[in-house]
């Protein structure tokens, strides 16, 4: 064995196709005993090895391959070479063999042919197939050429060898001419052809944009843009109106800027060393050689210098710009925004790493063991996972790729591989695989990017980065409502961090007010006092409801505005009474100002759904379908997606998700339709799903700390304090409701109803009219006989009915725990009774002064 490792040792010293491997996938034996036995067998047929052991020798191979046993030692070799340089390609080494097995039996039959077809029971026995080809040679060609003429076995076995020549050069039929010509061209340095190349590989060094680039900018030249662009300017900036765009988008990336900036309607933001995509065509060559074959050129990790960490400059920030604003809600106060500096830079991001490059080696070796026509062609690293481009050759199945996720995952040493086919706007299958050098995210990189400062809308929130490296925003004004899910520890609180730190840094309070509900009690406590707030911060799950009632009352309200004022969007609205051309009706005392946007943050949606399902349900559908032209806002977060949670109606209405990574493929189902996120990394991990895109984009959360959340509410509730609405949360009476009646309130009061206008006590009766089961139907008739409303029981007769349908009303009162109505009196108006006096002349008017 400690030979077997130095000749293997050796032979892989030659290529790179075997380094790296466990001890256990090497085989490295079966190699050096092929070697060994080429090395006997060449002996005797080449040299003439004399003594007992060459006559042994020479009688199993010249009598099995007969005069193909002279090409014998060549075939061994060639085994154990590849044995010893690929031990793990378990294919190739099949094909290789039944390759050599091809050929072999072809030579042997046209040799045995060629020498006259002898036969071992023939004159001369078996020395004269010996000569010839062999026992192999005979048994393939003797029994069939007299059946079939020789005329006809030539042609079979060459058609045999030339299937062997295919299966070891791996070459369909329809790729001979493309191969043949490569080889030509190879032997004879064509300089056309060469210059060609060469001129192709500089056009792709110099070009800024690739196809994608120009894909997305075609995209993003939006149907009808131009036509919009007119009204604009004709009606000046101040009169464009929300409706005029004709798509909006509410995630924004670098890479989609870049697009614009490509199609000449924006400039294009600087570049980013850690964003750049890593192409083979883009790296420098380790020698001028000839260029590989293009249907799956090598990736040579030595010939690709890494680059560390430090040579990379933190990626370039431009400063947020310091607003100023007066605040109509609190008179003279002046108010200014946090200061950038609030949240600390980030790490420099990474553009490669030798990780990289063993994934690229480990993706090619799992293509050509299964001999699929691919090749990777580049790579985009994002701080947590990096996508690996693989492109098809013609005629092979995307399905040939997407169904070997399972031996990728295990080539790259990783249980959450992630195949996209394709990669949107892309000829090409992504293979996401994480990083095992993960990089952290910083809020304050996001919001001091270039794509956070170009646009000043207060809604805007930092996400992170994609996998491309590039930096990832989402407007909540465009959603208009967004769904987050994830297990426990995924980084779903990060991600509310994030977003109302967002807020806080961009956004003054007479632009954002925000409703916070936090069921938890302890996730959100941190931005108590804030003056974006307009109520404390809800814990109590039925408050919370109420407060989702309220949020519906204020929706209805600034549709009256915008109905009665002629306005489709708040937008709009705010506009025109900044601009002094709205007002109030005469004789109105109404002071109109503009309304600020309105943000609903629920951190545990299913704390909520427990307690009171119906009304919160039914909050929510109404905000999700009618608020968005309000200025009304939702966030919803879970960490338990399933469907008694997020049921169907609140899905449908929240078109917005973001799902981090989940415990099971059916979550994942429930909050993207999808699978996809059981297969996410967690700690920030995420597949985010915006309005009006059909596949989710990978993303790394943005991590804000507990330091920079504390600097910064520090700041504001030093520039104001809040103003709380007292209409939001109303503190209602306490009812005494009976703890034996439980949640059956609604249901006993139906029974109670319903017993005493048909003065009818039966529980079959309830079982039909309120379509409860029988074991329902008893216990509420065991609460009405408790109560006082019907009688015992008597067997199957009906029970007496105590209450009368006058005393209803007192009796479903005192079952809900209000107050009793006062019962009108003997003196009252409606109870006089007209007596007949004993005086004739006295009317019944009179008898009112007794009163």
């Amino acid at each position: 064995m400690g030979c077997a490792h130095l000749v293997g040792g050796t032979a892989r010293r030659v290529g790179d196709g075997a380094r790296d491997l466990d001890p256990e996938l090497r085989r490295d034996g079966a190699g050096f005993a092929l070697l060994a036995l080429a090395i006997v067998v060449a002996a005797r047929e080449w040299w003439g090895l004399p003594g007992r052991a060459g006559a042994v020798i020479h009688t199993v191979a010249a009598g099995t391959f007969g005069e193909v046993a002279l090409a014998l030692p060549v075939v061994l070799v060639g085994l154990a070479v590849h044995l010893l340089r690929h031990p793990d390609h378990t294919q190739t080494t099949t094909r290789a063999v039944v390759g050599s097995i091809a050929l072999t039996l072809s030579a042997a039959g046209l040799v045995h042919l060629a020498t006259g077809a002898p036969s071992p029971t023939g004159p001369g026995g078996a020395s004269v197939v010996t000569d010839a080809g062999g026992m192999l040679g005979f048994l393939v060609a003797g029994p069939l050429t007299t059946a079939l003429t020789p005329w006809v076995m030539v042609p079979i076995l060459v058609l045999l060898g030339f299937f062997g020549v295919l299966v070891l050069t791996a070459t369909p039929v329809h790729a001979i001419p493309a191969r043949v010509h490569e080889a030509y061209e190879r032997l004879t340095h064509h300089p056309q052809r060469e210059a060609e190349r060469e001129a192709q590989r500089q056009a792709r060094k110099d070009l800024p944009a690739t196809a994608l680039a120009r894909q997305r900018a075609a995209r993003a030249i939006e149907p009808g843009a131009e036509a919009a662009e007119k009204p604009k300017r004709r009606r000046g900036r101040d009169e464009a109106r929300v409706g005029d765009e004709a798509f909006d988008r509410a995630a924004i990336t670098e890479a989609e800027l870049r697009a614009a900036a490509e199609a000449g309607e924006e400039p294009a933001p600087k570049p980013r060393p850690g964003a750049r995509r890593a192409l083979p065509a883009d790296l420098p060559a380790a020698d001028d050689g000839p260029e590989p074959a293009p249907e799956r050129p090598a990736v040579d990790a030595a010939s690709v210098p890494a680059t560390k960490p430090k040579d990379l400059p933190a990626p370039p920030h431009t400063p947020m710009p310091p607003r100023i604003e007066q605040l109509a809600l609190a008179g003279d106060v002046t108010y200014t925004l946090p200061e950038p500096s609030a949240l600390t830079p980030g790490t420099p991001p990474k553009e490669r790493s030798a990780a990289n490059d063993r994934v690229v080696e480990a993706l090619s070796g799992v293509l050509e063991q299964f001999d699929i026509d691919a090749r990777v062609t580049g790579f985009s690293r994002g701080p947590t996972v990096t996508r690996y481009e693989v492109e098809l050759g013609p005629g092979t199945k995307v399905e040939r790729v997407t169904q070997l996720s399972k031996n990728i995952a295990y080539a790259v040493a990783s249980a959450d591989v992630r195949i996209l086919s394709p990669i949107p706007g892309k000829s090409a299958i992504g293979i996401e695989i994480p990083n095992t050098d993960r990089e952290t995210v910083s809020l304050g990189d996001v919001l001091r990017s270039q794509v956070a400062t170009r646009t000043e809308h207060p809604m805007v929130m930092g996400v992170g980065k994609d996998v491309e490296g590039g930096f990832v925003i989402a407007n909540l004004a465009k959603m208009p409502h967004l769904l987050v899910a994830g297990a426990t520890g995924a980084g779903k609180s990060s991600f509310v961090n994030s977003m109302i730190t967002s807020i806080l840094m961009r956004a003054t309070p007479d632009e954002v007010r925000m409703v916070l509900v936090d069921p938890k009690r302890v996730e959100l406590t941190i931005y108590e006092g804030i003056p974006h707030l307009i109520t404390p911060i809800i814990t109590n799950p039925k408050k919370a409801a109420e407060a989702l009632e309220w949020v519906v009352r204020e929706m209805d309200l600034r549709y009256d505005d915008l109905a009665q004022f002629g306005f489709k969007h708040l937008d709009d609205f705010n506009r025109a009474v900044r601009a002094g051309k709205v007002h109030p009706p005469e004789g109105s005392q109404r002071v109109l100002q503009p309304y600020p946007y309105l943000l609903v943050i629920v951190d545990e949606l299913a704390d909520l759904m427990m307690v009171a399902p119906r009304d919160v349900e039914a909050s929510i559908q109404r905000i999700t379908q009618l608020a968005r032209a309000a200025g009304i806002h939702l966030v919803l977060a879970t960490q338990r997606p399933s469907v008694d949670v997020v049921t169907g109606l609140i899905k449908a209405n929240v078109p917005s998700r973001l799902a981090f990574a989940t415990s099971s493929l059916a979550d994942s189902r429930v909050v993207l339709d999808q699978p996809g996120a059981e297969k996410l990394v967690g700690q920030g991990d995420a597949l985010f799903l915006p309005m009006g895109v059909s596949k989710p984009m990978r993303v790394q959360g943005a991590w804000v700390t507990e330091s920079e959340i504390e600097a910064v509410v520090s700041h504001v509730k030093s520039q104001l304090q809040p103003t709380y609405r007292d209409d939001v949360v109303v503190s209602a009476q306490k009812k005494q409701v009976d703890e034996e009646i439980g949640d059956d309130l609604d249901v006993l009061l139906q029974a109670t109803e319903l017993v005493v206008t048909t003065q009818f006590g039966s529980t079959s009766m309830l079982q039909r009219k309120l379509r409860v089961g029988f074991a329902k139907a008893g216990r509420l008739m065991d609460l009405l006989e408790s109560r006082g409303v019907v009688g015992p029981s008597e067997g199957s007769k009906a029970r007496d009915v105590l209450v009368r349908p006058e005393d209803l009303p007192g009796t479903l009162a005192l079952m809900r725990g209000d107050e009793p109505p006062r019962l009108p009196g003997p003196d009252a108006v409606g109870d006089l009774e007209v007596v007949e006096p004993d005086g004739g002349d006295e009317d019944a008017w009179e008898l009112l002064d007794r009163r």
